[in-house]
């Protein structure tokens, strides 16, 4: 695929991961519609920052766990022009230990983490097939982010974990139903952030598991995410960007 002005949905732009991917779409050539939920005034920045790269970008609210704010996302993302790459980042990050977990926060984990992206799949996978309904080439990319979490699940953190693996089945199966004129593949990334709270020996401890001794950088996942973009022939796969975490 061509990324030079092809349109790119990106949830969860506002986050620490999500802008940065953003801001590696758009200096590949891409035009961004920046899905945030509550922080504007990020993602005006973030539009900001796009637009002095020298490409277009929009910043669209919506709650992604609401099937009509969804639709909504993808009808006003129309304004650009019509969508041919969809980035599931948007995500919550949480420890729950079993002993605490509750149906409120499991709902919560999972509608974001898992169902969101099935609802933002289903309605791209809606309107490229309403803008191009015999298609003979491949039109359209979903990368989810995932995570090694859902690859070698840690304990005390089960909802993130099979939110996660969840995620990574999602991936799979789209690929077989939306196959040939779309692609889906899956970002796993390992250590981008150090944990709140971490102390230097946990750390040390976590930098001895992976064999390139260091945590990743944004430009390590994202230079994976515009590789699968730019290839058409690779489909359904997990792509670990963990330092060899989880040999």
């Amino acid at each position: 695929m061509e990324l030079t002005d092809t349109i790119a949905v990106i949830t969860g732009s506002t986050g620490d991961l999500g802008s940065q991917i953003a801001i590696a779409l758009a200096r590949a050539g891409c035009n961004c519609i920046c899905h945030y939920h509550k922080n504007k005034s990020k993602a005006d920045d973030l539009v900001t920052r796009i637009k002095q790269i020298g490409q277009n970008a929009l910043a669209i609210p919506a709650d992604l766990t609401n099937p009509k704010e969804v639709e909504n996302l993808f009808v006003r993302a129309d304004q650009l022009g019509t969508p041919q790459i969809l980035i599931n980042s948007a995500a919550l990050f949480s420890r729950q230990p079993l002993a605490e977990v509750t149906l409120e926060q499991a709902r919560e984990v999972l509608d974001l983490n898992l169902t969101a992206a099935i609802l933002t799949s289903r309605e791209f996978a809606k309107m490229l097939n309403d803008k191009f309904p015999a298609p003979d080439f491949v039109v359209g990319k979903i990368v989810n982010i995932s995570g090694i979490a859902g690859v070698r699940p840690w304990a005390q953190y089960v909802l993130y974990c099979c939110s996660k693996a969840g995620l990574i089945g999602a991936t799979k199966a789209l690929a077989k139903e939306l196959a040939p004129y779309v692609c889906v593949n899956s970002v796993a990334p390992g250590l981008v952030t150090w944990p709140p709270n971490f102390t230097d020996q946990q750390k040390q401890h976590q930098l001895k598991l992976i064999p390139l001794a260091r945590k990743a950088e944004p430009k390590d996942i994202t230079a994976a995410i515009i590789f699968l973009l730019k290839n058409d022939y690779i489909t359904g796969q997990v792509l670990n960007v963990d330092g060899g975490r989880c040999i």
